[in-house]
């Protein structure tokens, strides 16, 4: 491409968003100062953002994905698969992969990110064939996922999260587990278990003390504790990611991994609920060229 032409790109709006309230007028205004010419499509739900991106590929030189963590992971497969470079405009509720590259939270400074147009690779993480980028999970999570009223995150953010963490708590129970990789298999009785690709998730935990979402492999960890209470000594540790140093966690890093339960269990995958166990964990690495500051 010429530098005297015009690079297009396609702008993803999810209205549901934790933001969604908020206009993108001040985005689409900063991204076209910048030089690009914009289209603005519109979607409800997460299924629409692929199949948008891949009837509008050809129309565009970049895709700009304006929601959550959900939002990202959904529009994954169909930017890795149409060699796009992807923005992020942070308007979820945790906006973890925004943290991970450390793109502003501000709305029209993530903008700008976009329009200096520095671009980095980083890896995707996939489930069963579904992408996400900071971390998917069996166990815990993805109750808290399931019990999470949508109008209560959108209305209280993290503080409903916590709320719905609590009711959570109160009623978990242990299940038993396979985890299978390079070849070895290890049976556990855990509360959660959690594969990682980045390195936050949860709003601001760390998978791992040394993770990076550009390192080409998954960090996986366990809660084996007897006392789930136990947890609230731990905070910090997850915080920082140094849980691994409690001997009721386990850890692991691989590139891939399979995960069996005796029944089907969901997976949440980046807060959004894709599949179910027998689960294949993959990294996928340099997948995606990704705007960055």
């Amino acid at each position: 491409m010429s530098k005297n032409t015009t690079r297009r790109a396609l702008v993803l709006f999810n209205p549901k968003a934790r933001r969604g309230g908020e206009s993108i007028k001040p985005v689409v205004e900063r991204l076209e100062a910048g030089g690009l010419a914009v289209t603005v499509e519109p979607f409800e739900a997460l299924p629409e953002i692929a199949r948008d991106i891949v009837r509008l590929r050809n129309t565009a030189d970049l895709v700009v994905v304006c929601g959550g963590d959900g939002s990202v992971s959904s529009a994954a497969m169909a930017v890795m698969e149409s060699g796009l470079p992807m923005g992020i405009i942070p308007m979820g509720t945790a906006n973890d992969l925004a943290r991970t590259l450390a793109i502003p939270m501000d709305l029209q400074e993530a903008a700008e990110v976009i329009v200096k147009g520095r671009t980095r690779r980083i890896d995707m993480g996939t489930v069963n064939g579904h992408a996400f980028f900071n971390v998917a999970s069996i166990g815990l999570s993805t109750k808290l996922a399931q019990g999470l009223d949508p109008a209560l995150k959108r209305r209280f953010g993290r503080l409903g999260y916590a709320l719905a963490a609590i009711k959570v708590l109160a009623g978990a129970s242990r299940f038993r587990a396979r985890i299978a990789e390079k070849g070895q298999v290890t049976e556990v009785e855990t509360y959660q278990i959690a594969v990682g690709n980045g390195r936050h998730y949860g709003g601001g935990n760390v998978v791992e003390e040394t993770a990076e979402i550009d390192d080409g492999h998954l960090d996986l960890y366990s809660l084996e504790m007897s006392n789930l209470w136990k947890l609230a000594l731990m905070i910090r540790s997850f915080r920082s990611g140094r849980h691994g140093a409690w001997k009721e966690v386990r850890t692991a890093r691989c590139v891939e991994f399979d995960i069996e339960t005796k029944a089907p269990m969901p997976v949440n995958a980046d807060g959004e609920i894709v599949t179910s166990t027998p689960a294949h964990f993959k990294v996928h690495p340099r997948a995606i060229s990704v705007f960055t500051p």
